[in-house]
């Protein structure tokens, strides 16, 4: 039974199981992944809490290496080696890594996933970190606080990401203009469609974060020519989102138009003109979006708002069907 029970510990010792984290970005795919493309990008968030990146090495390609040192608040420094095993530019990495400790001695081999997907508002990034002990008795404590380590080292990525949309703390003032205009056609009549769109009760199944990367911090609504409408929301990174609007035009069952404001934490990152017209035909409404936008003092939007804008009415539409 000894015996049984020393075996059975070894094996979970030797070969631990995967790691999974998720976390969605503020961002569109193209930024969040090209925080992984340079050394000098991934020096300033690929370390734990309290850990700083002196050294990093990173070759875009299938063979290329990815190598990092990180370096503890006592100065004690640890490499990570790898290569990259696959490349598919915005949508996956493989890093097939080793880690050393702080004499160069390898401890453990971490084959590294990284899936970004298209989110809510957003970029969805999943990490499946597989883990094979060379020194399990040194390798198991550092595995055992992967997670944690993994979680705030996202929380760096999350800052850089922000960084590199012109979230910085100190930024250059500008604007950038940038207009866009969607078409969706839903099988419900304006009144339900119109509905969604201005009924608090809803708007809020199809307005907002996805279940499990947003919590809901405000939300009001009134809508009419003067009224506003509040929705703030912290994103699984710690971002706050905040969108403020007024109303300006109100025509039942026909057309809304309405100006916004968008702050991301305290940082006012756009305002911006909404214009949506309903076009009802035999039973199906098809809804136009035009927005004419301000992009404020180095924010790089990318793309974003008019990706997370599709997503919305996408979700929208989804909302319609269930309460058939």
């Amino acid at each position: 039974m000894t015996e049984t029970t020393v075996v059975k510990t070894d094996a979970a010792v030797a070969q631990p199981p995967p790691l999974r984290i998720s976390r969605v970005f503020h961002a569109r795919p193209e930024t969040v992944f090209k925080a992984w493309t340079t050394a000098e990008h991934v020096k300033r968030w690929f370390s734990p809490e309290t850990y700083t990146v002196p050294d990093a090495k990173v070759e875009m390609r299938v063979g290329g290496a990815f190598e990092v040192c990180m370096r503890s608040p006592t100065g004690e420094e640890h490499w990570s080696r790898g290569v990259f095993v696959e490349f598919k530019p915005v949508t996956r990495l493989v890093i097939d890594m080793h880690a050393d400790d702080g004499a160069g001695r390898p401890l453990f081999r971490a084959y590294t996933e990284v899936d970004f997907s298209e989110a809510l508002a957003g970029t969805r990034v999943d990490v499946t970190q597989t883990y094979t002990f060379i020194d399990p008795a040194m390798a198991a404590p550092m595995v055992a606080g992967a997670s944690e380590g993994w979680r705030t080292t996202l929380d760096k990525l999350e800052h850089l990401v922000v960084q590199l949309q012109g979230g910085g703390d100190v930024p250059a003032r500008s604007v950038v203009h940038a207009t866009f205009h969607l078409e969706r056609t839903y099988e419900a009549t304006a009144r339900r469609v119109w509905r969604a769109l201005t009924d608090e009760g809803a708007k809020q199944k199809w307005f907002g974060g996805a279940e499990g990367s947003w919590e809901l911090l405000e939300r009001e609504m009134d809508v009419r020519p003067g009224g506003r409408e509040r929705l703030k929301g912290r994103w699984e990174g710690g971002v706050v989102s905040t969108f403020d609007a007024t109303y300006f035009d109100v025509i039942p069952n026909e057309r809304l138009v309405y100006a916004y404001e968008m702050h991301l934490d305290d940082r006012k990152i756009s305002v911006s003109l909404a214009t949506m017209q309903l076009e009802a035909k035999g039973g199906r409404t098809t809804l136009k979006v035009t927005e004419q936008g301000a992009f404020l003092d180095g924010y790089d939007d990318a793309g974003s708002r008019e990706h997370g804008t599709g997503f919305l009415l996408d979700a929208l539409g989804a909302s319609l069907k269930r309460d058939d």
